[in-house]
């Protein structure tokens, strides 16, 4: 990755440790808050609005409280009942996000056969 590309944003890689600080360029070693694919599926989906967003975030606690910031109260609602998961596995609110962790909201489903 050039020094170019760290300043136009472009520092996505997966396990680089790099951060923007204000009027500066980005550095290895600083950290980086992970840009997380957060997938949102059912009533999260219909609360948010979209079913897929990039969301930063050092933490999994971190991608949901930026996700309520921008999606309002009826996905914090929503939030309330869904289970979470990062990369396929089961995860709490302080697991870690590095760059390009899928964060996945999942409602509980009802169902079955009738």
């Amino acid at each position: 990755m050039t020094e170019r590309d760290v300043r136009g944003g472009s520092w996505r890689a997966a396990g680089t440790t790099l951060s923007r600080r204000s009027g500066q360029g980005v550095s290895r070693g600083d950290t980086l808050a992970g840009v997380a694919v957060l997938r949102m599926f059912a009533s999260a989906r219909e609360a948010a609005g979209t079913g897929r967003d990039e969301v930063e975030g050092m933490t999994v606690g971190d991608v949901l409280d930026q996700a309520v910031t921008r999606y309002g109260a009826a996905f914090e609602r929503v939030l309330g009942t869904c289970r979470i998961w990062v990369n396929g596995e089961a995860a709490g609110r302080d697991a870690p996000v590095r760059p390009a962790d899928e964060v996945a909201v999942l409602p509980p489903v009802s169902g079955g056969l009738g």
